[in-house]
């Protein structure tokens, strides 16, 4: 099997180091070069076509957003950030997968020591989904999207106690906004498990409350699930939704990785198929592995709508596959389309009722 082809930029000679060790230890990547800053990564890209290149944010010469947005127009290329867990960092994280970046890791602070392994395996992980997303076609597709002059989605006939739910991991941050940015703001409760470390989800929550007509909120333990709001499952925490007292709640756990995970996407669906059932529908978007899967086919069974992205719009078709191949999935859409069949579906539930 051929190895993947990785080039780590960053302008920290002991992170290169760090890095370069951590990603060749499997064997199966191999680090082609380093380069220290953008214009030195510039001429290594056109010298030796990685299929994957690490980027940190904060370099001499051109900050890493700006060459970011650059490649991604001129060559497009999977590239996974390597970000600091400051508030700014966050921020720009999240800018940085917006301008085109497939994923990030979280760079191992002085008391990460212990968790050396673990940001280890999370790093070789994100850089073979990197390699298996579909940067190239997904630009294309971006830039010529039709401008359409869409009529409002309504959901607003949907009947009290239904529920959206959705799951995402590598590609997500972007495919959860494409959904979300559709949804009218009187749109049932939305709960969602994207695949996020702790520190970083609160501002993705303020990033989609920015640009969409919820109030999108990140989640928080005993939280009652109003209409018109989305709720993003806190970094580290399992998300659940609970009825008591007649109201749908948020239920936040640190119990143990499921899937691999925590948030898990399969933690969140299980808990919808029990508290929620049939008023409930969801959707399965990009991600690698198959988190999810045994969830939304418990929702299916409990009588829910399903959707999974499909293969040509999402950025890496794993977690949507997985759950399609398992029958999870009524059926599959475009991202640009699930928004609409999820309204459809709640319009039906309401005279259904």
């Amino acid at each position: 099997m051929m190895s993947i082809k990785v080039l780590v930029v960053d302008d920290s000679a002991l992170i290169r180091e760090v890095l370069a060790r951590m990603l060749m230890r499997d064997g199966d990547i191999d680090v082609v070069g380093t380069a220290t800053d953008p214009i030195d990564a510039r001429e290594k890209i056109k010298a030796l076509d990685p299929d994957v290149v690490t980027l940190d944010i904060e370099m001499p010469n051109m900050n890493g957003l700006a060459f970011l947005e650059r490649l991604m127009r001129l060559r497009p290329t999977p590239v996974v950030m390597v970000s600091t867990l400051t508030k700014k960092g966050a921020s720009e994280t999240l800018l940085a997968l917006e301008l085109g970046a497939v994923d990030f890791v979280a760079k191992p602070s002085a008391e990460f020591a212990g968790g050396l392994d673990a940001f280890g395996v999370s790093l070789r992980d994100k850089i073979r989904a990197a390699a298996k997303s579909d940067v190239r076609g997904r630009s294309v597709s971006r830039a010529e999207a039709p401008k359409t002059g869409k009529v409002p989605l309504k959901t607003a006939a949907a009947p009290d106690g239904a529920l959206i739910a959705i799951g995402a991991s590598t590609g997500g941050v972007e495919a959860i906004r494409a959904v979300l940015s559709e949804m009218p703001a009187d749109c049932p409760p939305v709960v969602i498990a994207q695949h996020m470390p702790a520190g970083f989800t609160g501002r993705f929550a303020a990033r989609l409350d920015e640009l969409c007509a919820l109030k999108v909120v990140e989640a928080e333990d005993r939280m009652p699930l109003l209409p018109g709001h989305a709720y993003v499952a806190r970094g580290d925490y399992h998300l659940r939704v609970e009825r008591s007292s007649g109201q749908l709640k948020c239920r936040l756990g640190q119990d143990g990785l499921e899937s691999g995970h925590r948030p898990s996407v399969d933690v969140l669906f299980e808990s919808v198929a029990k508290a929620v059932g049939a008023m409930a529908v969801g959707a399965i978007l990009t991600g690698m592995g198959r988190d999810g899967a045994r969830g939304l086919k418990l929702m299916r069974d409990a009588g829910a709508y399903t959707v999974g992205q499909s293969q040509a719009s999402a950025l890496v078709y794993g977690m949507p596959r997985v759950a399609f191949e398992e029958g999870a999935v009524v059926e599959q859409a475009p991202v640009e389309q699930i928004a609409a069949k999820l309204a459809n579906a709640l319009v039906k539930l309401k005279s259904a009722a």
